[in-house]
């Protein structure tokens, strides 16, 4: 069974339309924008193996928070909605992720429960235009409305662009091994509750 999701999401400050597929090989087409934001989402598709395209238009003339928060909503709208009842999947992912100085850990749960744990700093407020404080907020916007839990932590790190790379690419390794369907139970819901 394919494991996609198109939607599409329209408010009066963005207009996003999404397509995943969670069983792809990282091709990504990505127009946000938000250069940086492009640059991060190509990297997380390329990274978590997942097909994945993007077009959002937003109120960049105001800032770019709009448009980063409903992209991450969206594409977590469409992880769950791709992984339905979750049967088969591995459900725990983990992955440290090294970007020259910067290294960042991510760990998933697809546990239904959406929380996100961000213990990630910036030495400076801007990346090109983007506000490094942006990817908080994508973040938490991707696992609640992914419902995962999401910790992402930053182990080493200065230069703002190798941190930030380095927690979209880790996300990307941590979704992609959680995501995984696991051949030993494959049929399976991984709970003991019997539901996620």
């Amino acid at each position: 069974m394919a494991r996609t999701a198109t939607l599409s999401r329209r408010t009066s400050e963005t207009d996003i339309t999404l397509t995943l597929d969670i069983d792809g090989a990282g091709a990504a087409d990505i127009a946000t924008g938000i250069g940086f934001l492009d640059h991060m989402l190509t990297a997380f598709a390329r990274h978590g193996l997942f097909d994945l395209t993007v077009r959002a238009k937003g109120d960049l003339h105001i800032d770019f928070h709009h448009t980063t928060e409903d992209v991450g909503i969206v594409l977590g709208r469409a992880f769950a909605q791709a992984l339905d009842d979750k049967r088969g999947i591995t459900r725990f992912g983990h992955a440290l992720v090294p970007m020259d100085e910067a290294l960042a850990e991510s760990v998933v749960d697809i546990s239904g429960r959406p929380f996100l744990v961000w213990n990630v700093t910036f030495e400076r407020p801007k990346i090109g235009e983007m506000d490094t404080e942006l990817f908080e907020e994508f973040f938490r916007a991707l696992a609640t409305n992914a419902a995962v839990t999401l910790h992402l932590n930053q182990r080493a790190g200065r230069n703002a662009h190798h941190v930030a790379e380095a927690c979209f690419k880790a996300a990307a390794r941590a979704l992609r091994m959680a995501a995984a369907i696991d051949p030993r139970a494959a049929d399976a819901i991984p709970s003991t509750k019997g539901a996620l």
